[in-house]
C-alpha cells in the first residue's frame, strides 16, 4: 500500500473508530436528520454531535445542508452502504462472535 493510501485509510477508519460517530452513521442510514434530532436520538449534547459531525464531513462520510436555522445531515449512502454490507458479510462469514464481539470496550 502506498503512503498516500495508507494515510487516507488511517483518516477514514479513524473517523469511524468512535462509538458516537458510529451511532451517528447508524441513525443517518436511510434518512436525513437535523443536528438537533441526532442529538436527541443519541442522548448527547448538540455541541458534541456537531463536533463529531465535522470529522465525518471532513472525510465526506456525511453531507450537510443548512435550511433556515437548522442544519440537516445525510449519510454518504454510496460509501457507507457498501462499507456496512462488507462488514456485515465479513462478520457473518468470519467472526465467531458475530453480533457480540468480545473485543468491544
Amino acid at each position: 500500500m502506498n503512503r498516500g493510501l495508507n494515510e487516507t485509510c488511517y483518516g477514514f477508519f479513524s473517523a469511524l473508530a468512535n462509538p458516537t460517530r458510529l451511532a451517528i452513521m447508524e441513525n443517518l442510514m436511510g434518512r436525513e436528520m437535523s443536528v438537533s434530532e441526532l442529538a436527541a436520538a443519541l442522548g448527547q449534547e448538540q455541541s458534541m454531535v456537531s463536533h463529531n459531525l465535522k470529522l465525518l464531513e471532513r472525510c465526506s462520510l456525511v453531507f450537510s445542508e443548512t435550511r433556515g436555522r437548522r442544519k440537516y445531515v445525510t449519510a454518504n449512502a454510496d460509501t457507507m452502504g457498501a462499507l456496512l454490507s462488507l462488514v456485515e458479510r465479513h462478520g457473518e462469514r468470519h467472526c465467531e462472535h458475530y453480533g457480540s464481539c468480545p473485543h468491544q470496550r
